[in-house]
């Protein structure tokens, strides 16, 4: 539906509005005009059926899609015979399904969420494969990086002990959610 229509707007009925990462009032409503250029993503929580007539053979590849503030991971479809790069220019539509998916944002204290089908608008995304997560601290001593030239001097002496120690204050620079465990 989201990529058949020929206008900018779609028209809901009983739709109901609920900003994500808000704790504010939700909305419903009978009828709703919405612009499909300023649609993050779609959600579809159940099966939907592809016309037979409309299905083309494609090959499934995990991907990690970011549509700021969301992640969204699960497989994409591209057309099959050609390499990643290639596949990856080629993708069209309005909207990209996105199949066996996760979204989330970290960044809005949005939860993990499964669906089995997203439709991403395409405009507003921007898609990894293949993909793999890294710690971006890996090989970083994450104890020493916290101590000051004062803090050196007094570490390993008889009265340093973690149990009389003051928690550190929070690091302004790190958002809560991205904090590690350990400080």
């Amino acid at each position: 539906m989201l990529n058949t229509t020929e206008h900018d707007f779609l028209v809901l009925e009983q739709a109901t509005f609920d900003e994500f990462g808000s704790t504010g009032i939700v909305m419903q409503t009978d009828f709703a005009q919405v612009n499909l250029a300023a649609v993050l993503f779609g959600v579809a929580e159940e099966h939907v059926e592809v016309t037979p007539e409309l299905r083309v053979p494609k090959v499934s590849e995990r991907a990690l899609i970011t549509v700021p503030p969301f992640m969204i991971t699960g497989h994409i479809h591209l057309m099959p015979g050609r390499d990643l790069r290639q596949a990856l220019d080629e993708l069209m539509g309005r909207f990209l399904p996105v199949t066996d998916a996760i979204y989330w944002s970290d960044r809005v204290g949005e939860a993990r969420t499964t669906a089995v089908i997203v439709a991403v608008n395409h405009n507003r995304a921007q898609i990894l494969a293949p993909h793999r997560e890294i710690d971006p601290w890996a090989g970083l001593d994450r104890a020493s990086s916290g101590s000051t030239p004062s803090d050196a001097s007094t570490e390993g002496s008889p009265d340093d002990s973690d149990a009389n120690a003051a928690p550190r204050p929070p690091d302004p620079a790190w958002p809560d959610v991205d904090r590690p465990a350990d400080g």
